[in-house]
């Protein structure tokens, strides 16, 4: 994905600055007597690095045991700091130090697809696997965190990867990658550009002719993972679901159960990290669609960044158990479209509104007929109005 950087950086001219290091910690070793700057048995060693390779240089000191205290410009400007570095920043008192993620900004528009491939997988371990349903609810959904440090597993928001589960099928092959959306930013929950996490339910019905309870491989694999346990990862896929770019979006999302897995890291991108070439001041909606209020996913985090961006993020619940339409009948997230639907549609005519659906393919009609009706009342027809924001990348749908 960012194999050009450092070739663009250097005809730049950022790219051609000097910056001096001023690292301490370095062990004298078979690979630090190859640098070529010396190591002093004490204090500080400093290291003269270019713009274009601050990065590498900052990844290899730290490989080699170093810690970089601070940096400099050659020419005297006023320090920076590379990308992806932390940052102790004193307090008032001196006493306190607070650390400060500088995340990468993107370097290129290329999209990372099948970094890894079913035939030559990353192997990457469970750091993370907890329950998200809460007393009440129904079924099992499960928060997943893997770490992806070991190789050079990147992604974008609404993307997903493969996971391959062990063991074979009833005819003794390996089984088959299943894909699930991711739900972290690219740069992780814990914000390292490590990890990757995903939303997975397990997938649980009565057979037709049986009546046994069947259950789903792959997702009964992961529901199970233990922490410390290896997992079997391909990918990254898909480019229908990626986020915007533009900081002054109208982003509508349409979700129900597990697909919310993408909505969660568009919302953490936009709200709870904190991004020098990316600062979300549009306007999320999320319409989220679940059967009881215990199976709201991620809602201690959902209802927080509601409360603390009032002007940015609208949250709306469509508990089909628990909440009513005014006929009687249940309320699903095509409920509540067409509850807004005048509403809805004047957003989508604007030129920066997008519209994700993620979940269930039962809403997609019901929605499509409420949006049909909409256009007719405005002597406009639905189709060519939803070809036209597919041609502008504005519709994306991805249901099952």
């Amino acid at each position: 994905m960012y194999g050009q950087s450092s070739t663009l950086a250097q005809n730049t001219e950022s790219g051609s600055r000097m910056f001096i290091y001023e690292v301490v910690g370095l062990r004298q070793n078979n690979q630090t007597d190859r640098l070529n700057y010396s190591l002093r048995r004490s204090g500080s060693t400093f290291v003269t690095v270019p713009y274009s390779r601050m990065n590498e240089e900052m990844q290899r000191i730290l490989r080699l045991g170093g810690k970089i205290v601070s940096i400099k410009p050659l020419s005297g400007e006023p320090p920076t700091q590379p990308a992806g570095t932390t940052t102790s920043v004193p307090s008032s008192d001196d006493t306190v130090s607070q650390t400060m993620i500088v995340h990468p900004k993107p370097t290129d528009n290329k999209i990372p697809v099948n970094i890894y491939k079913p035939k030559t997988p990353f192997t990457g371990k469970c750091l993370d696997n907890y329950e998200l349903v809460r007393e009440g609810g129904t079924g099992t959904v499960r928060h997943l965190t893997f770490d992806l440090s070991g190789g050079d597993l990147h992604y974008l928001e609404g993307q997903s990867i493969g996971i391959i589960p062990p063991g074979t099928d009833d005819n003794g092959k390996p089984h088959k990658l299943r894909l699930y959306s991711i739900a972290s930013t690219r740069h992780g929950d814990r914000e390292d550009n490590k990890t990757v996490s995903l939303c997975v339910r397990q997938l649980e019905y009565q057979h037709p002719e049986t009546n046994e309870t069947v259950y789903g491989v792959c997702s009964s694999y992961l529901c199970g993972l233990e922490t410390g346990a290896d997992v079997t990862i391909t990918g990254p896929v898909g480019k229908e679901m990626l986020l915007p770019d533009d900081e002054d979006a109208t982003v509508v999302m349409l979700a129900t159960g597990t697909g919310i897995a993408p909505f969660r890291a568009f919302l953490w991108r936009m709200f709870k990290e904190k991004h020098e070439g990316y600062q979300f001041k549009g306007l999320a909606w999320l319409i989220f669609g679940i059967p009881y209020s215990a199976n709201i996913l991620y809602q201690e985090e959902l209802e927080k960044l509601a409360a603390e961006f009032p002007d940015n993020f609208r949250l709306t619940y469509a508990i089909s158990r628990e909440q009513q339409n005014e006929d009687g009948s249940k309320m699903y997230v095509q409920s509540r479209v067409s509850e807004y639907a005048d509403e809805l549609f004047e957003m989508i005519q604007k030129p920066k509104t997008h519209v994700y659906m993620c979940g269930l393919k039962g809403m997609e009609p019901p929605i499509s007929e409420t949006f049909t009706q909409e256009a007719e009342k405005r002597d406009m027809h639905w189709d060519d109005l939803r070809k036209q924001m597919k041609k502008e990348h504005r519709w994306h749908v991805e249901v099952y």
